[in-house]
């Protein structure tokens, strides 16, 4: 009987290169020392940054593994530029927020306020992210609710944060609190947070679940296609 000819296994095609994500990781790092250089309070800097210069390595180190989407990059670069920001000036006194209060009679620099939006905005993706990706809630409907609930959560343990930096370092901390003498500064930023968090779910939500299908297909279709050949070998030999 003559020998079957083996076929020979598909061409394992690479995914293609992000260059994205490094172009803002590098981005970030830039912003990151501008604002490092000659801040206002070198403290309240590093309170401010912290979630930056934590969190960037961490993203770097588990890429190869958990790569994002490209909309949670972008919007996790702007987050860290905003914190740089406010962690150079401090919240307070950041000149954008200055004009912007002269310019519209404000009572107070709205940075904070901005900032905190963010604080809701962003996660609200991550959140997202993580939980449609390691979780079977990708096509639940508590997905959105349990994402604003996430985010509420976070900010209220950030608003603990800084009640805590406030007992500890007393007056020193106030550039870090950004209060400007509002007693419900603590209730104006949940709530921001809360905003920020129900906008981005409701706004973005169509076009993350299309980038995550897209990541999805990318990072799995190296293994299938090696895979594939592998069985294609295998059943040449036999």
């Amino acid at each position: 009987m003559p020998a079957v000819p083996a076929v020979p296994p598909p061409a394992v095609v690479p995914a293609p290169r992000r260059m994205l994500p490094a172009v803002l990781g590098w981005a970030v790092v830039a912003g990151l020392a501008l604002s490092a250089w000659n801040p206002h309070d070198r403290m309240t800097w590093f309170l401010e940054t912290v979630w930056v210069v934590v969190g960037l390595p961490l993203i770097v180190l588990r890429w190869r593994r958990f790569p994002l989407t490209n909309l949670l990059c972008c919007l996790l670069a702007v987050h860290a530029m905003v914190l740089a920001l406010g962690g150079h000036y401090t919240y307070a006194q950041v000149p954008l927020g200055d004009w912007v209060r002269d310019t519209f009679g404000l009572e107070r620099n709205p940075y904070d306020r901005f900032g905190h939006l963010m604080q809701g905005f962003v996660p609200a993706v991550l959140v997202r992210e993580l939980l449609s990706r390691t979780s079977p809630l990708r096509a639940s409907r508590w997905l959105a609710p349990l994402t604003v609930c996430a985010c509420l959560a976070f900010s209220a343990v950030f608003e603990m944060f800084e009640w805590a930096a406030a007992v500890i370092g007393g007056q020193a901390a106030d550039a870090f609190l950004a209060t400007q003498g509002d007693v419900w500064d603590t209730q104006w930023d949940m709530f921001c947070a809360l905003i920020g968090a129900t906008v981005s779910v409701l706004v973005l939500s169509r076009l993350h679940d299309r980038q995550l299908a897209a990541l999805s297909v990318t990072s799995s279709y190296g293994g299938a296609v090696s895979t594939a050949a592998a069985r294609t070998s295998t059943a040449g030999t036999r």
